[in-house]
């Protein structure tokens, strides 16, 4: 039975990241796309270690544990830091019906420096 469910989260993980991939090539602008790619690497590669977790030893389970406590910490630090730098550099959203709630027109190209640096 655990082989069947592990088989089952592989297939699972395998369309996720599949689709997160046809996710960054499809969506409009750089920040669907980040979510895109952000979303589906860590649902992904989680749902592929619980699945190597039903199969493994347990030394191979401690190391799978760490690794998607790793993910569930960096993905989403590594996916602000992306979506601040594009914001600091005047990207626009391009995605219909986005609403920049900023409080600034980033699609005039502006040339206000922003108040830090990357």
């Amino acid at each position: 039975m655990t082989d069947f469910i592990s088989d089952a989260l592989t297939i699972l993980g395998v369309v996720v990241m599949t689709l997160g991939v046809f996710g960054m090539i499809r969506m409009p602008d750089i920040y669907t796309r980040l979510h895109a790619a952000s979303k589906s690497v860590f649902f992904g590669v989680v749902s592929l270690a619980i699945a190597a977790m039903l199969v493994g030893e347990p030394a191979a389970v401690a190391r799978l544990v760490l690794i998607s406590i790793l993910l569930l910490i960096t993905t989403p630090v590594a996916s602000h830091v992306i979506g601040r730098s594009a914001y600091l550099h005047r990207e626009r959203m391009d995605s219909p019906g986005a609403v920049d709630e900023s409080g600034r027109r980033l699609a005039e190209r502006d040339t206000v420096e922003p108040s830090w640096r990357l």
